[in-house]
């Protein structure tokens, strides 16, 4: 991933820094539990924790450039900064062991991190879809005026829909907590397999209970499908507020702060254009769900089609929801809403979204639904093409009159019953998040 979409706390995971650190950690836990097991001294597993540093990323390519193999290179630039104990690094493991778990570790610490951005996304929805709980706006099918809403029914949405993308997550960087310590071809040929339980203990993972040299990948397709659903849901509430950004809507507009410029050609641009790199963003990490799922099938018991691809998509992955949640955060948080616009853009459509509760009157009153319906339509396609007030023509349309009087019409007409059954929702809205200050505050 390019700088531009990298946070300082998500690259210091993934650095090479940090995958050369933890695979030091995997290494030493496996040197506990052989000191445990009592087939390493443990004065030499003492003198070992004492002396090993992470290698420099260029030490080990360094070393690289000779072995042609990473893993390698790493327990060599390790093993040179010890004494004779140092033959004890790697004992029994095999590369794999070292990579995946390290690369547990790695997601773990970055799936950390997802969900604090998720819960910052969802605190920051909460507070906006309560401010906006009586705000009526038109709601829309097909991009066409259909009935109201408010805005914070719509953002009520987002929040469970946030909810949902919480718990996927957190339930697939559990499935992807285990480590393997298990040698070639996952066997314990040259391991026992109490090293192995002791040493993922230590890492705060579990055991794979069967691995093959490498930790079967669906668990890490499931991770990347759980963390492209999230950045799919942003890229579907971005969209949303793209669409309400638009000059013939203007209901949404993001922050724009004083100095900022929408367009190096047009002064008057104020551009959605945050919301618009989410989208962008979610197209990556769908892409990367996708190779996820091409790196289940591996070759027998283990093969490295997988490690080129997923070196890539899984930090990438990682990066661009974490920078896009971030963002996302920061839009719902400075979000500016036009509620005078979201009025006169309801009345544009001359009252027609009243056509539903006319036609339940007319059905109400005795008619039969399609001599119901015909009636209602025929006012309604007349208010469309010439622009007439709905209200007015129902009024004054005596096939209507004759079912349905002043009174039972006015009913019909009035704008706060059609969201009057809205409220019940905002208390479980209430309940998916504690109250956290807004990044804008």
């Amino acid at each position: 991933m390019i700088a531009r979409y990298c946070r300082p706390e998500m690259s210091r995971i993934w650095s090479e820094e940090g995958k050369l650190a933890r695979w030091l950690e995997v290494e030493l836990a496996a040197l506990d539990g052989w000191a445990e097991v009592g087939a390493v001294p443990a004065e030499d597993v003492a003198a070992i924790r004492a002396q090993a540093a992470t290698p420099t990323a260029e030490r080990v390519q360094e070393i690289e450039r000779t072995t042609d193999h990473d893993l390698a290179a790493f327990v060599d630039a390790v093993a040179e900064q010890l004494g004779p104990e140092g033959r004890w690094v790697h004992y029994g493991l095999t590369s794999s062991d070292v990579v995946d778990t390290a690369l547990a570790l790695q997601m773990r610490d970055a799936g950390e991190l997802v969900l604090r951005g998720i819960e910052r996304a969802l605190a920051a929805v909460v507070r906006r879809a309560e401010e906006h709980r009586r705000t009526v706006c038109i709601g829309r099918s097909h991009g066409i005026h259909a009935e109201p809403t408010t805005f914070g029914w719509k953002l009520a949405g987002w929040a469970f829909e946030l909810d949902r993308a919480r718990s996927r997550v957190e339930r697939a960087l559990e499935q992807c907590r285990v480590g393997q310590l298990s040698g070639t071809v996952g066997t314990y040929a040259a391991i026992d397999p109490e090293v192995e339980r002791i040493a993922c203990e230590r890492l705060g993972l579990e055991p794979d209970p069967v691995s093959t040299q490498v930790i079967a990948r669906d668990r890490h397709a499931e991770l990347l499908s759980a963390l492209a659903l999230c950045a799919t849901s942003l890229d579907r509430f971005a969209t949303e507020i793209r669409h309400l950004a638009r000059t013939e809507v203007r209901e949404v507009e993001e922050p724009f702060a004083a100095g900022m410029k929408g367009s190096s050609a047009m002064p008057h641009k104020r551009n959605p254009k945050v919301a618009e790199r989410i989208s962008g963003l979610a197209r990556v990490v769908r892409a990367a769900a996708v190779v996820g799922f091409e790196n289940v099938p591996l070759w027998h018991e283990r093969d490295i089609s997988h490690s080129s691809a997923e070196r890539v998509v899984i930090p990438d992955a990682f990066f661009a929801v974490d920078y896009a949640l971030d963002r996302f955060t920061w839009i719902v948080d400075g979000l500016v809403v036009h509620p005078e616009r979201m009025e006169r853009n309801l009345w544009a459509s001359h009252g027609l979204f009243f056509s539903h509760r006319l036609l339940l009157a007319l059905i109400e009153s005795g008619l039969e639904r399609a001599e119901a319906y015909r009636l209602v339509q025929r006012s309604a396609m007349q208010a469309w093409d010439e622009e007439r007030d709905f209200p007015e023509l129902v009024r004054n349309d005596p096939d209507i009159t004759a079912h349905l009087d002043d009174a039972a019409l006015a009913d019909v007409f009035d704008l706060s019953a059609t969201v009057s059954h809205l409220d019940a929702a905002f208390d479980r809205v209430r309940r998916l998040v504690p109250k956290e200050e807004p990044v804008h505050a």
